[in-house]
């Protein structure tokens, strides 16, 4: 039995190796970014600035975003996306460092604006590459995949960080843990990604050569990365194309989802603290959250290659709809932990099924740049969410939950409506059919 159980481990490792570098360190540099997460809004708080303006910090990263991610997801699509990569993670490294020394409002509004920028040139190379390196009937898990790597860094980021300044690193420490896991992440990069192919001389390697330098002992895997790396081998679609149901149901419902991450990432420390919940309590919310998307988003996003995304992106659009009512009603700290067991489990579903619809509807040659839209869709329902927040907070604790509740759950059913209605590309239904590799 444990035989068998390695030779499937080694299968899945075949598998898989070529987008494992995304992985890691999409893991790696989620966990710098979940160490902020609890510390970050009771920091700037503590720092003078009153709720509304804590929202309008806050929302300078997805600002950024929105104005930089179509256009490095355009760019990611006619370049190499590694140096993209690396550039856009040493400038997190500097940029999360530097809260630290300057920390008036209109610094810290700056700084949370080129993190924005940095995380803009990262974010769609990445989630490009997790296309291009697939095929159509493996995406739901790949970005199941995708999303347990993220969550698997949110379980430990945020207990790094509240843990860490509660024994006595103090507010500064999440700061650095942040700093260290965005060079990690650059630094491995650097190494493990390999060379990307552009132009019209890339080549697949021939089989005299070793795949080594392709992350591979597979000829097939290493054809499959560089095919995944070149811009010539089809021609780019024309950019009216990604106007079709598929991408914009997907973008209508992730502008809902981000609705909603808006609201936590602004007040969820606040509103703990303000129901008695302590700093370490609040961290280990985040845990509870993280841990079942990381365990059951694999699988998750297996039954949306099998089953299609729509069932899923429209049960788990009503989940977190639900769950925020939920948490405006709660009066003690320990109700919203047990409910964010059921929103996590239905985010693990969410996030493969929204990423199957996109690539569904992503044209040929414009992976990046149908990501880099789904981004800026999130993104300017976190600006909307963010400014909003900060203002019904400070008016009463639990507006926020109930007012973005009912938001989220109309614009998870147009987005499901409009998304319905896809057809199918060429092929697409003979090569859902076709079996998964193991």
């Amino acid at each position: 039995m444990l035989s068998r159980l390695a030779a499937r481990a080694r299968a899945w490792l075949v598998r898989w190796r070529p987008v494992m570098p995304i992985l890691i360190a999409e893991f790696v540099v989620v966990v710098g970014f979940g160490a902020l997460l609890p510390v970050l809004p009771l920091y700037v708080v503590d720092q003078g600035v009153d709720p509304a303006t804590l929202g309008v910090i806050l929302a300078a990263w997805p600002a950024a975003r929105l104005v930089f991610e179509p256009f490095f997801g355009w760019l990611a699509d006619r370049t190499s996306r590694k140096p993209l990569m690396i550039a856009g993670l040493l400038i997190l490294t500097v940029a999360s460092l530097l809260p630290l020394a300057f920390h008036g409002p209109l610094e810290l509004l700056l700084l949370r604006f080129l993190s924005g920028a940095a995380a803009s040139m990262y974010d769609p190379a990445a989630r490009g590459i997790l296309v291009d390196a697939t095929a159509d009937h493996e995406r739901g898990e790949v970005f199941g995949l995708y999303t347990s790597a993220q969550m698997g860094g949110l379980i430990f980021g945020p207990v790094i960080g509240a843990f860490g300044a509660a024994l006595g690193g103090g507010f500064g420490f999440p700061f650095i843990a942040a700093g260290v896991a965005c060079a990690l992440g650059a630094a491995y990069l650097a190494f493990a990604l390999p060379p990307a192919a552009v132009g019209p001389r890339t080549h697949a390697p021939s089989t005299e050569t070793s795949y080594a330098e392709y992350g591979t002992d597979s000829p097939d895997l290493a054809q499959r990365y560089v095919e995944s790396q070149r811009r010539d081998r089809t021609p780019q679609a024309p950019l009216r194309e990604m106007l079709n149901r598929a991408v914009i149901g997907a973008l209508t419902m992730n502008f809902a989802l981000y609705l909603a991450v808006g609201v936590y990432e602004v007040v969820w420390s606040l509103y703990m603290r303000h129901l008695g919940a302590s700093l370490a309590w609040i961290g280990i919310t985040y845990v509870l959250f993280a841990t079942p998307v990381v365990l059951f988003s694999p699988f998750a996003g297996r039954l949306v290659d099998r089953l299609g995304g729509l069932r899923f992106a429209m049960g788990g659009g009503l989940v977190v709809g639900v769950a925020l009512f939920i948490y405006a009603l709660a009066s003690e700290p320990y109700l919203p932990g047990a409910v964010i067991l059921v929103e996590a489990m239905a985010n693990a579903f969410l996030g493969p099924a929204m990423f199957a619809i996109l690539a569904r509807g992503t044209p040929a040659g414009r992976s990046s740049t149908t990501q880099g839209l789904f981004g800026a869709a999130g993104t300017i329902a976190f600006i909307v969410a963010s400014l909003l927040t900060g203002v019904l907070f400070a008016i009463d604790a639990r507006y926020p939950f109930a007012f973005f509740g009912g938001i989220v759950l109309a614009f998870f059913l147009i987005g499901g409506l409009i998304a319905r209605g896809a057809a199918p590309r060429p092929g697409e239904a003979i090569a859902a059919t076709g079996p998964a590799s193991t």
